[in-house]
C-alpha cells in the first residue's frame, strides 16, 4: 500500500496531477518491480507518463527509443518545464552538433539525466554503444512500438534491429508502448522484442465521444468546403495521400476564404515549422496535410478530422482520426472514399517486394472493407483491435445513424461457413468469395478446385454479397482470420455451433458508394435551372438595359443569368464566382441581381447550393494578367499571342473572357491599324442599334460576309464591350 501512496506524492510533485488516468498506475507500478511491461494506449490516454514518471523515481537514466526528432524535441521540452534543470532530459539525434552531443554526455555521466530520447538509428552508432555502456540504465521505453512490425501502419526496419542493440549495451526492463495495435501486430512486437511472457496492459480503443462517417468522394472538394464553413473557427485537420494534393486543396481553400495552411515533408522546414505552430497557436484553423502531421501534436480540441484520401491501413485510420476530439469534446472524423482511390494505392505497390505487396492487399482489404461495409463503424474498427463492442447502436456513426436494408443471411451464412471447412480453412477471403460465385481464376484452376462439387454454388449472388458475408461473420465472431498467416479464414468454435443449429442472421446491405448519389445535402451534384428565377432576372436585365440604353447582352450574357438560377448567389463575393462576372461586371450592375435573388431564396425557402461558393484556383489568371499589361503598354496584339504561345484566335478569346468579367481593357492602338474608320464604325453601331444578341454569326449575316471578317467584328465587339458596359 505505502507504494502506491508514493507514486501519488510522485505524481503531484513532478506533474502536478491528483489522480492517474486509466491504468496508469498498474503499468508504472510493473516497470517499477522491473517487469518487461507491454502498453497498449489510444491516443490522448497518457502514454508516455507511464515511462517519463518511473524514469524521474529510479536511479539512473532511462533511455526512451522513439522515431520523430519532432516529437523528441516536445518531450524533452516538456520534461525541462517541470524540472528546474535542463540537463534532466535530453535527446540523442542526427541534429544536434559535436558540442551540444559533448553537453549530452556530460549531464549524462554527471548522473543529472533522467530521460534520454534517442532514435533508432542513433542507437546503432558504434559511438552510442559504446558510451551507453558506461551509463547506469534504469530501463528501456520503446514509444511507437508499432513501428517494429511490418503489419504496423508505420512499418521502420531499424525498429528490428533495438533486441540485439540492448542485448549488446546490457539488458535491463522493457517497456514498450503504441497507440495502436491489431492482435497480429501486437504479437509481433512482442516476438521481435523478445519479450513474450511479458506483462500487457490494454486500455479500450472505444473513443465515445468520436462521430464516425465516410462519404462518396463526388465533389469532395465541395462538400469539405460546406462542412468548414458550417464549422468556422473550430481546429480541422485534412489528410491527402500526396503532396501535390495539399497544396492544391490548402490553395482551394485560402481562395475560399478558409484559414488553412499546407503541411507535408517536402516543404522548406522552417516554413513548414512556422505553419504547424500558426495552428497549434489558432491563427489558421485548417490544416491540409500528408500523415507527415500530427505525430506528436497535442492539440486537444481538433474537432474535424477530413481524409480526402482513404489511409493505407486502419491502424492508420485510427491514428489520425483520433487526433480529434482528445480533450472529450466533439470530434468529427469524416472519411471520402472511392474504390479508385484503392486501385491507385494498388498500384503503386506493384513494385515492391511480394511479400510487402501481400501485406499491402491486405491491410488495403480491411480499410475497404470499413468503408463499404454498413455495420456499426465502431464495432468494425474494435474488432480490428481485438476488442468486442456490444451495444446494438452507438448512435455516432453514419451507419447507426441512417441504417441500411438488412435481409435473412442464415442459408448463405451456412453456405460459407462449410465452404470454408470444405476448402481445409486454408484460403483468404477474396479467393473464398471466388470460389463460392464460380470464378475459375488461375489460382482457383491450381488447386483443382473448379471441380470441387462446393464450386459455384453461390453464384445466385454477387462477388460483393459475399465479401460482406465475410465481414460481417468476421466482426459476429463466426470467423475469425490466423494471426500467423494473416487473412486465412478459420471456422471459429461460435461457428461450428452455427452449423450445427443454425439461427437467424440478418446480412445488412453494403454501400456502393461509386455508384451511390451523393445526398442533396452534402452539395453536390449539378442542380437544374430554376425557371421562375431565370425568367425574372431576364425581366431585371431588360430594365436595366432600358434605363442605361445598352443592349441586355453588354449587362450580363444568357449563361450568366443561367448559372445565377442555379447557384442562387446572394452576395457581390458570390457573385463573383458565376462564369462570366468579374468584380467590375459585380459592382457595376449586381447589386439588383443579388438583392432580387436574395428576396427569391427567402420568399420560396429555398436551401441553396454550396456549389457556387467554391472557387477555382484561376490558373489561367496569370495569363490574364500578361495580356492586360501587354495591352496596357500597346503591344501589337499579333506579337502578344507569338509572346504567349496562343494563335491569333485563342488570344481574342482571352481578351473576350477579360471584358466579359467586367475589366475595361483598350485595343484601339490596335484596331486602328488594321482597318479603316468606316468599318469599325459601322460594325460598334450595329452591336449598339441593331443587335439583339451578341452573336458574331448573326453580326456576320446582318453586316455581309464578304465586305467584315470575323476576325475584325470580334476585336470590334471586345472595344464595344469594354467602352459601353465596363
Amino acid at each position: 500500500m505505502g507504494k502506491k501512496v508514493d507514486l501519488g506524492v510522485h505524481l503531484k510533485k513532478h506533474f502536478g496531477f491528483d489522480t492517474f488516468k486509466g491504468n496508469q498506475e498498474e503499468v508504472i507500478e510493473n516497470v517499477l518491480k522491473g517487469n518487461d511491461t507491454f502498453v497498449l494506449m489510444p491516443t490522448g490516454g497518457g502514454k508516455s507518463l507511464c515511462y517519463q514518471l518511473p524514469a524521474l523515481i529510479l536511479p539512473g537514466t532511462a533511455i526512451i527509443i522513439s522515431p520523430l526528432i519532432a516529437l523528441m524535441k516536445n518531450q524533452v521540452d516538456a520534461i525541462r518545464n517541470i524540472s528546474e534543470d535542463d540537463g534532466i532530459a535530453h535527446f540523442l539525434n542526427s541534429s544536434l552538433t559535436k558540442a551540444a552531443v559533448t553537453k549530452v554526455k556530460e549531464d549524462m555521466m554527471s548522473g543529472k539525466t533522467k530521460l534520454l530520447y534517442v532514435a533508432p538509428e542513433s542507437l546503432t552508432k558504434d559511438e552510442n554503444i559504446e558510451f551507453l555502456k558506461q551509463v547506469e540504465i534504469s530501463f528501456y521505453a520503446v514509444d511507437e512500438a508499432h513501428c517494429i512490425s511490418e503489419w504496423g501502419h508505420d512499418f521502420r526496419p531499424e525498429y528490428r534491429r533495438i533486441r540485439p542493440i540492448i542485448e549488446e549495451i546490457g539488458s535491463k526492463p522493457l517497456i514498450a508502448l503504441t497507440a495502436t495495435a491489431t492482435p497480429k501486430v501486437q504479437s509481433d512486437i512482442q516476438k521481435s522484442l523478445g519479450m513474450v511472457g511479458s506483462m500487457v496492459f490494454k486500455s479500450s480503443f472505444n473513443r465515445p465521444n468520436l462521430y464516425y462517417e465516410v462519404r462518396s468522394k463526388k465533389h469532395a472538394t465541395k462538400q469539405i468546403i460546406k462542412i468548414l464553413k458550417e464549422n468556422v473557427g473550430k481546429s480541422a485537420i485534412i489528410y491527402c495521400l500526396s503532396r501535390k494534393k495539399v497544396e492544391e486543396l490548402a490553395e482551394t481553400l485560402v481562395v475560399n476564404g478558409i484559414k488553412a495552411r499546407a503541411y507535408h515533408a517536402g516543404m522548406d522546414a522552417t516554413k513548414r515549422a512556422g505553419n504547424q505552430d500558426a495552428f497549434l497557436m489558432e491563427e489558421t484553423d485548417v490544416i491540409v496535410a500528408t500523415i507527415a502531421f500530427g505525430m506528436g501534436i497535442d492539440k486537444p480540441d481538433v474537432r474535424l478530422v477530413i481524409h480526402y484520401d482513404i489511409p493505407k491501413s486502419l491502424e492508420g485510420y485510427y491514428q489520425e482520426t483520433g487526433r480529434a476530439g482528445r480533450d472529450g469534446g466533439e470530434g468529427k472524423c469524416i472519411t471520402f472514399y472511392s474504390y479508385k482511390d484503392i486501385q491507385k494505392l494498388e498500384k503503386f505497390m506493384q513494385g515492391k517486394p511480394i511479400a510487402e505487396q501481400e501485406i499491402g492487399k491486405q491491410l488495403l482489404f480491411e480499410t475497404v472493407s470499413y468503408a463499404e461495409s454498413s455495420i456499426c463503424r465502431r464495432k468494425i474498427l474494435l474488432h480490428y483491435f481485438g476488442e468486442k463492442y456490444n451495444e446494438e447502436n452507438c448512435d455516432t456513426c453514419d451507419n447507426c445513424c441512417h441504417p441500411k436494408e438488412q435481409s435473412e443471411g442464415k442459408d448463405n451464412v451456412l453456405t460459407m461457413l462449410r465452404a470454408v471447412l470444405e476448402l481445409k480453412e486454408r484460403f483468404k477471403a477474396e479467393y473464398m468469395v471466388a470460389f463460392l460465385t464460380g470464378e475459375a481464376n488461375s489460382a482457383i484452376k491450381s488447386y483443382k478446385h473448379h471441380e470441387h462439387e462446393m464450386f459455384g454454388v453461390g453464384k445466385d449472388k454477387d462477388g460483393k454479397y459475399w465479401k460482406a458475408v465475410v465481414r460481417q461473420l468476421l466482426v459476429a465472431g463466426l470467423l475469425v482470420k490466423e494471426i500467423e498467416n494473416y487473412g486465412i479464414l478459420k471456422v471459429s468454435e461460435e461457428g461450428k455451433e452455427f452449423i450445427n443449429k443454425p439461427r437467424s442472421f440478418m446480412i445488412t446491405q453494403e454501400h456502393d458508394f461509386d455508384t451511390e448519389d451523393v445526398e442533396e445535402s452534402s452539395g453536390g451534384g449539378t442542380a437544374a435551372v430554376d425557371p421562375q428565377l431565370f425568367s425574372m432576372l431576364k425581366d431585371l436585365r431588360k430594365k436595366i438595359s432600358k434605363k442605361k440604353n445598352l443592349p441586355p447582352f453588354v449587362i450580363f450574357q444568357d449563361p450568366s443569368l443561367e448559372a445565377m438560377a442555379i447557384h442562387y448567389p446572394i452576395s457581390l463575393e458570390e457573385m463573383m464566382n458565376i462564369p462570366g462576372v468579374g468584380s467590375g461586371k459585380a459592382h457595376r450592375f449586381g447589386k439588383d441581381f443579388v438583392e432580387l435573388i436574395k428576396k427569391h431564396v427567402e420568399e420560396n425557402e429555398i436551401e441553396r447550393p454550396i456549389d457556387m461558393v467554391v472557387k477555382s484556383v484561376a490558373n489561367k489568371s496569370k495569363n490574364k494578367i500578361a495580356v492586360i499589361q501587354s495591352i496596357d503598354r500597346m503591344i501589337p496584339l499579333d506579337d502578344i499571342a507569338e509572346s504567349r504561345g496562343l494563335d491569333m484566335n485563342e488570344l481574342i478569346s482571352e481578351i473576350e473572357s477579360i471584358v466579359y468579367s467586367g475589366t475595361r481593357v483598350n485595343i484601339d492602338y490596335y484596331i486602328d491599324q488594321v482597318m479603316d474608320e468606316d468599318r469599325r464604325d459601322d460594325i460598334f453601331y450595329y452591336f449598339k442599334e441593331d443587335a439583339e444578341t451578341d452573336d458574331i454569326a448573326s453580326a456576320l449575316e446582318e453586316l455581309g460576309e464578304d465586305e467584315y471578317s470575323e476576325e475584325n467584328i470580334r476585336l470590334v465587339r471586345v472595344k464595344f464591350l469594354s467602352e459601353v458596359g465596363n
